[in-house]
């Protein structure tokens, strides 16, 4: 019988205990959209929907090890890097994927919790932005990590491309800044640049409080995307609406008493 092979899809990240965001959240998504999920953890959380009571960061060593343990057996053909905490995990984070010549990364510049918890320390912005934002293929900051990035105050859709073409000229040989944020519209605006033209994916923005996590699950079906050969803009859309459709999909759902979950499972693919 011949074997089916399937689409590998490594994440590096933290892990969030309440299942909502982080690895959980990177390897519910990949299920969701069919590809094999891997995991290297960064940092662990103590979190729920409340927000982050503590958080315990792991040697950049053993995260070196974790990497090599998946790479040199399993292999990956995309990598979601999001929570990496400091710049010793940037630095060997980023040796790695050198050495394992990875080059379908999507970066997922976690900086700050959506409870306003420092999820990445100061003086590692610097070296995220030297040492893995020219590696990667997809950069998908929101637009707080947009303007730490930039140090550009980003309130329109204008805003965001030049925070975009700024991002793009620091090696991103992709951007999309995620504006679900953005003020005074009622549209969740992501605008994604290549390096020769924008392309803008709106939809309504939908009033709920289970939010927790859709930035995670956002790079994740994108970097999903991209290991079943779809190219830039196909991956970003059909990510836009997975996440879409798991926001809309999540009022049927009742986790804690805060920020509540994505529903990742509403629809599940094969292919």
């Amino acid at each position: 019988m011949k074997k089916k092979k399937i689409p590998r899809v490594l994440t590096i990240a933290g892990s969030d205990s309440g299942g909502g965001a982080g690895i959980q959240a990177d390897l519910k998504t990949f299920a969701a959209r069919g590809v094999y999920g891997m995991s290297v953890i960064t940092a662990i959380t103590a979190q729920n929907t409340v927000g982050v009571d503590g958080v315990v960061t792991l040697s950049a060593s053993f995260v070196g090890r974790q990497i090599d343990s998946v790479m040199s057996d399993i292999g990956a053909d995309a990598i979601k890097i999001g929570m990496l905490a400091n710049k010793e995990i940037i630095n060997t984070v980023a040796n790695r994927l050198k050495k394992y010549r990875a080059r379908l990364v999507v970066l997922d510049p976690v900086m700050i919790s959506k409870s306003g918890h420092a999820l990445l320390k100061k003086d590692a912005q610097q070296s995220l932005l030297k040492k893995l934002v020219p590696l990667s293929f997809v950069l998908t900051p929101n637009l707080h990590e947009a303007e730490g990035l930039t140090g550009l105050s980003i309130s329109t859709v204008e805003d965001m491309k030049r925070a975009a073409e700024m991002l793009f000229e620091r090696g991103a040989k992709n951007v999309v800044i995620k504006g679900g944020h953005l003020p005074r519209s009622n549209d969740a605006i992501d605008v994604l640049y290549d390096g020769k033209s924008f392309r803008e994916f709106r939809v309504k923005r939908i009033q709920t409080k289970n939010t927790h996590g859709t930035g995670c699950t956002f790079a994740s079906a994108i970097a999903a995307e991209l290991a079943k050969g779809k190219n830039v803009h196909e991956a970003v859309s059909v990510a836009k609406k997975y996440l879409t459709d798991a926001i809309k999909s999540s009022s049927k759902l009742s986790v804690g008493h805060g920020h509540g979950p994505l529903n990742h499972m509403h629809s599940r693919v094969d292919k």
